[in-house]
């Protein structure tokens, strides 16, 4: 029994290693997503945009729902595949994308949507001890492990709901999942990035990116637990952070070894940690300066190296979302504008293409959820 419950939970950690930032990055469950590295087209063959950024968020709203989108949520990629793989592929869905689908249609003020896909994702996701962070329709099989970054925004998204709806249903259902969350996923006031419902375990360390501060100090626990879980997992974020040069942060915390690691600083990581903090006030302005600058210049890569050198020029839509809510939850509008712009560089505008509208490869027809995803929440941001 024991070397079973080791060998699954390898299994697992080998899947957490590809987190929340997409099929280069070395990360969670929930970043089995992927992110499309096409180059961007030159100027000239970009057609002219809408200001406010109506019709793009229109379009890309259209794609997502009519080709995007299947009975369960939305495809992990536009391309099938058999979905026997390690990583999520092909028509399965994720409970980050029906996290991040529920931010945004709160952010937009649509209650309707709201409620359709929180009904949707508590059937497809919900188990005993989390929300399965994946689930495959031709396996028809729900993973038995959460996604702590994808539960706590579903947990966040109903508490922003019940407020933001005048809905104390959804409050009392974030206060209903959020005990489970700290049962389950926090340990002696430190939260682990998993939850394996089949071996009740978690695993041993704690991704930066998946620090959701701001859904962490409104779980309904008491004010002393809260206080001692905020002070362990702020203290976790801000010590990881880099330098004032290169002012991103590392990938993970190991709670046996005492110790950060990273291979390489995968951006999307950062950008999420970043965003995290920015919630809280916390940011440091370094960090948005430099995001700021390489916005400009169009550099802000994929990956780099511990001391900031791009180790590679991609360039995604992802990460320019993830800039420009920076930019929005930090009142730097000349950022979010900037980030959206770059952004929409990477929008498809061939109408006679099947991803018109959307964020994806029109050579290989591979559109990924959390590209498409992140870019609608961005533009969310805006109202």
């Amino acid at each position: 029994m024991t070397s079973k419950r080791s060998a699954v939970t390898l299994l697992v950690l080998s899947l957490l290693l590809v987190s929340c930032s997409g099929k280069e990055a070395a990360t969670g469950p929930a970043a089995t997503t992927g992110e499309t590295v096409t180059a961007s087209p030159s100027p000239s063959a970009i057609t002219s945009r809408s200001t406010d950024n109506r019709i793009e968020r229109q379009e890309l709203s259209t794609f997502i729902a009519k080709q995007l989108t299947g009975p369960y949520g939305v495809y992990t990629n536009l391309l099938e595949t058999d979905e026997s793989g390690e990583a999520a592929s092909g028509h399965e869905v994720l409970s980050e994308s029906a996290s991040l689908l529920m931010r945004a249609a709160m952010l937009a003020g649509d209650k309707e949507q709201f409620a359709g896909q929180w009904a949707l994702a508590q059937q497809t996701f919900d188990m005993e001890g989390g929300f399965s962070y994946r689930y495959s329709p031709k396996q028809q099989k729900r993973y038995p492990v959460n996604a702590a970054v994808d539960d706590l925004r579903l947990i966040g998204a109903l508490y922003e709901a019940g407020e933001v709806f005048d809905e104390p249903a959804y409050t009392k259902q974030a206060e209903k999942y959020g005990q489970r969350f700290y049962e389950n996923n926090v340990k002696k006031g430190y939260m682990y990035d998993f939850y394996d419902n089949s071996y009740k375990t978690t695993n041993n360390f704690v991704t930066l990116c998946y620090i959701d501060l701001g859904t962490l100090r409104k779980l309904s626990i008491s004010s002393e637990l809260r206080g001692i879980l905020m002070h362990n997992m702020d203290g976790i974020v801000k010590e990881g952070y880099l330098s004032d040069s290169f002012p991103f942060y590392e990938t993970r915390y190991d709670y046996h070894a005492g110790a950060y690691s990273s291979e390489n600083i995968n951006t999307v990581e950062s950008l999420l940690s970043i965003l995290h903090l920015a919630e809280m006030g916390e940011h440091k302005p370094a960090s948005i300066r430099y995001i700021k600058e390489q916005v400009t210049a169009g550099t802000l890569y994929g990956q780099y190296s511990r001391d900031g050198k791009p180790l590679n020029d991609i360039r995604s839509t992802a990460i320019y979302a993830l800039a420009a809510m920076i930019g929005a939850e930090v009142g730097d509008d000349s950022l979010y504008q900037a980030a959206i712009a770059r952004m929409n560089e990477f929008q498809i505008r061939d109408a006679d293409s099947p991803l018109f509208g959307g964020f994806g490869n029109t050579d290989t027809g591979q559109a990924y959820s959390f590209d498409n995803l992140m870019a609608l929440l961005a533009y969310a941001y805006s109202h």
